[in-house]
């Protein structure tokens, strides 16, 4: 018997039996498989009716991970004005610190390890963001390593008197 006559034989049959047709409609994918493309009906089914009985928690999923993209994005945010803020607090002790070098106030060897520290950190936020403005600070930054310099040669830093500290 050929796979013609099988399937004449078939339709001939669900002809007198309704019946037959929902069977042979259910049986037939179940038993057929397309080489090499698989096709399963009742997994194709089982997923559309995953998606419709799933679709309010999927539609909050969905809402939930555009909170948390959106919430991420607030972060990256305040963490860059963040880093900016102390970027500003580091320049603006630079800037005292020069200051207080022009006014021939004393420091100790201690407060320029401090500061040239304090501008190490300064400079490379200023390299890591190139659009961050840093012109204020260049020239204080030139003296402060020059005053430095010069006191590190002449050995001339302020000492303090233990009886005042």
């Amino acid at each position: 018997m050929t796979v013609s006559e099988i399937i004449t034989t078939v339709m001939t049959a669900a002809a007198n039996h309704p019946m037959w047709i929902v069977v042979l409609t259910i049986l037939i994918p179940s038993l057929i498989e397309i080489s090499p493309i698989k096709v399963n009906p009742w997994s194709a089914l089982a997923k559309a009716a995953g998606k419709i009985i799933n679709a309010d928690v999927i539609a909050k999923l969905e809402a939930v991970e555009e909170a948390e993209k959106e919430m991420q994005e607030q972060l990256k945010e305040r963490i860059r004005v963040e880093d900016e803020r102390n970027a500003d607090a580091q320049r603006e002790r630079i800037l005292r610190f020069n200051v207080e070098l022009m006014r021939a106030l004393p420091h100790q060897r201690e407060d320029f390890i401090e500061i040239l520290a304090v501008i190490d950190e300064y400079e490379r936020y200023c390299k890591e963001h190139p659009e961050y403005k840093n012109n204020r600070a260049v020239h204080a930054v030139a003296n402060i390593n020059r005053v430095y310099d010069e006191r590190l040669v002449k050995n001339d830093f302020y000492k303090a008197d233990a009886r005042e500290g």
